[in-house]
């Protein structure tokens, strides 16, 4: 028989299985999922959404525009970036 080991999140997890209709492994992996949402750094981000956008059909003046302004709206907002600055954490 495995041993489960106690997670750091077990409150968090527990909290949510009472809260919700979630499963305790569904719980584990909404967790898990939005723990790795905010360890994204601006830089991933920023290359995340310009393909997501990008793939939605729109061209890169609207995305970069949308991008600076989602930025200020995270968790950890990153300094303050300009279109160029963005364009170049995409494209290099």
């Amino acid at each position: 028989m495995l041993e489960r080991r106690p997670s750091s999140h077990d409150d968090l997890i527990d909290h949510l299985v009472r809260s919700t209709a979630l499963q305790r492994g569904e719980a584990a992996r909404v967790v898990l999922d939005v723990l790795a949402y905010f360890d994204e750094t601006y830089e991933e981000f920023v290359r995340r959404r310009h393909r997501e956008l990008q793939s939605g059909g729109l061209v890169n003046a609207e995305i970069f525009e949308r991008i600076a302004a989602e930025l200020p709206h995270r968790a950890v907002a990153p300094p303050e970036l300009s279109l160029r600055q963005l364009r170049r954490i995409v494209y290099g």
